[in-house]
């Protein structure tokens, strides 16, 4: 599956280079001209990476970095900025700037800081992960955050299928075969039941929901 970036640079003529650059290297690309709609596009598209200059109209870059991080801790953000001095610099890594690049740049650079970011935030085999809640698949440990989270077994494969479907609607029939396939006589009020009991355990006291009801439809982990 082709990676998506964000590239949030006012400069047109930048911003059309960036997206030939990174086109013809097989990535899908999605350009804004400012920060204004970064965190609701960013929640539309659920890009990889995001490319952010720090010199932008209406809203500073330094704020959507500060905003994006909020939302989205682990999606690196390289910062791709005229501004070079060194407290520049340290401003950005303390505000969660993963990568930092100063223009005028060497794109061969810029593309290989990409690759590198993108590699290392790709999950390892026997981790799931969706936000700040990751699943370990092989010791059966759940964290979110630095917080551990101790469940019973059927709400383990309860949130396991969620994440492994991240992003899908799944409605209560299909969860109700796939945790409790030969339980015939159950109804599929039991996964409401127990949708509540991982509420309780994942979303309490964290300010982003991570399991949302779709009303008519069942539910889903985003």
């Amino acid at each position: 599956m082709n990676k998506t970036l964000l590239v949030i640079e006012d400069d047109k003529n930048l911003q059309e280079y960036l997206k030939e650059l990174f086109v013809e290297e097989s990535y899908s690309v999605k350009t804004l001209d400012d920060g204004t709609k970064a965190v609701e596009v960013i929640e539309r598209i659920r890009p990889d990476l995001v490319i952010l200059d720090l010199g932008l109209p209406l809203v500073k870059g330094e704020s959507v970095l500060m905003q994006i991080k909020k939302e989205w801790p682990t999606l690196p953000i390289i910062i791709l900025t005229g501004k070079n001095t060194p407290m520049d610099k340290i401003n950005a890594f303390e505000t969660g700037a993963d990568d930092y690049v100063t223009k005028p740049f060497i794109s061969e650079e810029l593309l290989l800081r990409v690759k590198a970011r993108l590699k290392e935030n790709q999950p390892e085999n026997n981790i799931l992960k969706v936000e700040d809640l990751q699943i370990n698949t092989d010791t059966m440990e759940v964290k979110r955050g630095s917080r551990k989270i101790e469940l019973t077994p059927q709400e383990y494969k309860l949130l396991e299928h969620l994440m492994n479907n991240r992003e899908k609607v799944l409605s209560r029939e299909t969860l109700l075969n796939r945790i409790w396939p030969n339980s015939f006589d159950i109804e599929t009020r039991v996964v409401d039941v127990y949708i509540s009991y991982l509420r309780k355990k994942v979303d309490k006291g964290f300010k982003k929901k991570l399991i949302h009801s779709i009303r008519g439809f069942g539910y889903s982990i985003r």
